[in-house]
């Protein structure tokens, strides 16, 4: 069994678990169910704004703790304020650090998209997504069947709730479903954890034309993103490198003062 076998039946057994505590039924007493959802395609696309996508996490499995005691209300705020087109954060409690509260609690400070990040692999977790306040939900293609793709999508959508469908190879592209309009291309591989920055360059021209095109992990510089604009991405998934800092609100704002100057300075796509 590799490193991403385990995570998957982890997450099998923590939604067996969690069904049994929190049946559908009560997930859909939510205030937040019948709450008209933020476009993150939108968001991502608006000329006014950057297409980051700035990540609140605790730790991951490549890197360990990040920041273990950082506090989503505060650093997804921060994010907002500092320009982030949109936040994505980690619920998965085993290998990232995180718990669904965390999203709850940065969706009452922020009025910007919320990103549920995690192994979504089952119908209950879509739901659950919706109940704590999420705007969109990722789907992994490496961990799904294109019919369990397809399925997901499909209930995601009748919820409201949009998706970034992350690929990592031409073959995981296959299987996306033809009412795809955001595509993420991770440049981490999620079996060895190996990044390479020159990963998502290499798929760009393999995706659908009319899709908002995410780049995901590598990004450790505004020079970076602009680099990954150029190719034609327009959405930059970003966590580490502001995670691991004290104050990762304050990293974000940098950055994109940053990348603000480079721009003004016509280092644009």
């Amino acid at each position: 069994m590799n490193r991403l076998d385990e995570i998957v039946a982890c997450k099998k057994r923590e939604v067996a678990e969690k069904k049994e505590l929190y049946p559908m039924k009560l997930l859909e007493r939510s205030i937040y169910f019948n709450t008209p959802p933020l476009s993150l395609k939108t968001y991502i696309m608006r000329p006014d704004l950057n297409g980051i996508i700035a990540e609140f996490k605790r730790k991951s499995p490549s890197k360990g703790t990040l920041n273990e005691f950082a506090k989503p209300e505060q650093v997804c705020l921060h994010y907002m304020q500092a320009g982030a087109s949109a936040l994505s954060v980690l619920t998965d409690r085993e290998f990232f650090g995180g718990t669904s509260d965390d999203l709850i609690a940065a969706r009452k400070f922020n009025y910007c998209p919320i990103l549920r990040k995690d192994f979504v692999i089952d119908e209950y977790q879509v739901v659950e997504s919706k109940s704590i306040g999420a705007d969109a939900i990722l789907l992994i293609a490496e961990i799904l069947t294109k019919k369990e793709l397809v399925a997901l999508s499909a209930i995601a959508s009748s919820l409201g709730l949009e998706v970034l469908h992350e690929v990592h190879s031409r073959k995981s592209i296959d299987k996306l479903p033809p009412q795809a309009s955001i595509v993420g291309v991770n440049n981490r591989n999620l079996n060895t954890f190996h990044v390479s920055i020159n990963h998502a360059a290499s798929l760009i021209s393999d995706l659908p034309g009319d899709v908002a095109k995410v780049v995901e992990s590598g990004i450790t510089s505004p020079e970076m993103l602009l680099s990954m604009k150029n190719v034609g991405f327009n959405g930059f998934l970003i966590g580490e490198k502001f995670m691991r800092e004290a104050n990762p609100g304050k990293a974000c704002q940098a950055f994109i003062n940053r990348l603000n100057t480079l721009t003004l300075n016509g280092i644009v796509a």
